[in-house]
């Protein structure tokens, strides 16, 4: 077990964390037992969705912080010096949290084993995979550096700061009622907390030398997946309130304002990246199927409203009130590689593209991927590490498929 002391919580959140220290003393295994008592008297489904994703138990310590520097681990994503974008910024969920929610009171965190695993050094960081994110990659192609930190890293240095960092949160959303259900940061607080940045820097370096790095940095938005899967679709508020087509109008609403938002910060090149193929994830296949256990397939009509939300967004970007001039806002397609992935798996040299590589697969993320989960033999072979997020491997073919999009607003 890992839950000697009590973790180590951002000084402007929580100053304690009693409750879920002595929780997690009665161990993964109790608390999965004592979580499924809980909630014995909540429709079956949500029970065991809401139990996958929040489930409550601790541990002790902060991830360890993996360097920032501009020394270059993998060549292949390395361009000249001289790069044209001065730092990254980044917005949204899992998919581009490097580690910010080990700072919160929340139980949806991964800064334990076997997260990182491939990390540098075999280091969890609180990213929800087994090495590098897309951003990371995106970092070191650009020229900056391997990683990029989360902003709530109290040990950040000013180089760290200065080449830019993660606001994003796990199991947020556009949705501010998604990041309220996990008790994360919703954008919101994101943009407040760049806002909060910028003042920091403006400080230790003047507001001319900040305003020239944001008006050469890279923004990267990727959110959304949580507001349909977990919120809309299992929680019964917004689906009491919304059809899914004015749902997806009120987040495409929410994201106009970030966008919004980042321009008048300053901001001048946006990446928005579209949603995957929502109902090829493996816990989404356990739990919307009808028998997701025995037939293992993609949840058709759950992908289809991803397809529709982000054909919603890019015709959202391309409006003509976007396209101001010195300014680009650009949206980044995952959702085809990552069908093509699961639809033709050898061809990226995959065995498995249904299942996470921790435990059995189906149903762990977060708690219940821990040092106790067996794993499969082979990480590289799987498309999933977890039952909701992709490996380190697929993370990198799917940063290979929006280059073009990077060198785009790189060039520009």
């Amino acid at each position: 077990m890992i839950c000697d002391s009590q973790p180590k919580l951002h000084p402007r959140i929580y100053n304690h964390h009693t409750r879920r220290h002595q929780l997690c003393k009665s161990g993964f295994k109790e608390m999965a037992f004592d979580i499924i008592i809980l909630h014995s008297h909540i429709h079956t489904l949500l029970a065991i969705f809401i139990l996958l994703l929040t489930l409550t138990v601790s541990r002790s310590g902060s991830a360890a912080r993996p360097s920032t520097s501009t020394t270059f681990a993998d060549d292949r994503y390395q361009t000249n010096s001289l790069s044209k974008i001065q730092a990254v910024f980044v917005f949204g969920d899992s998919t581009v949290d490097s580690g910010n929610n080990n700072f919160l009171l929340t139980d949806f965190r991964s800064d334990f084993q076997p997260y990182g695993r491939d990390f540098a050094g075999g280091q969890p960081t609180g990213r929800f995979t087994d090495g590098r994110l897309v951003t990371d990659f995106m970092a070191s192609y650009v020229g900056l550096k391997d990683y990029v930190p989360p902003y709530l890293d109290p040990t950040l240095s000013l180089e760290d700061l200065k080449t830019g960092v993660s606001f994003a949160s796990a199991a947020s959303g556009y949705d501010p009622l998604t990041a309220k259900l996990s008790n994360v940061l919703p954008i919101s607080k994101q943009i407040e907390y760049f806002r909060e940045y910028r003042k920091r820097m403006e400080i230790e370096i003047g507001k001319q030398e900040i305003d020239q790095i944001i008006a050469h940095s890279g923004f990267v938005i990727s959110a959304g997946t949580n507001d349909f899967a977990v919120n809309y679709f299992l929680v019964p508020i917004r689906n009491q309130t919304y059809t899914i087509s004015e749902y997806q109008q009120y987040l495409l609403g929410q994201l106009q304002q970030l966008i919004q938002e980042l321009l008048a910060e300053g901001a001048t090149k946006i990446g928005v990246v579209g949603l995957p193929p929502i109902g090829c994830l493996p816990v989404v296949i356990t739990v919307f199927s009808e028998d997701g256990f025995a037939k293992r397939e993609c949840v058709e009509w759950l992908s289809s409203v991803a397809r529709s939300y982000n054909d919603m967004v890019k015709k959202e970007l391309s409006s003509e009130r976007y396209q101001s001039q010195g300014i680009k806002i650009v949206y980044a397609d995952i959702y085809t590689p990552l069908n093509q992935i699961v639809r033709n798996p050898e061809k990226f040299g995959f065995e498995e593209v249904l299942r996470g590589c921790c435990g059995t697969g189906v149903a762990e993320t977060s708690y219940l991927c821990n040092p106790d989960s067996d794993l499969c033999p082979d990480v590289s072979k799987y498309a999933f590490f977890d039952s909701v997020h992709p490996t380190e491997k697929t993370y990198s073919i799917l940063f290979e498929s929006v280059r073009p999009v990077i060198d785009y607003v790189v060039e520009g």
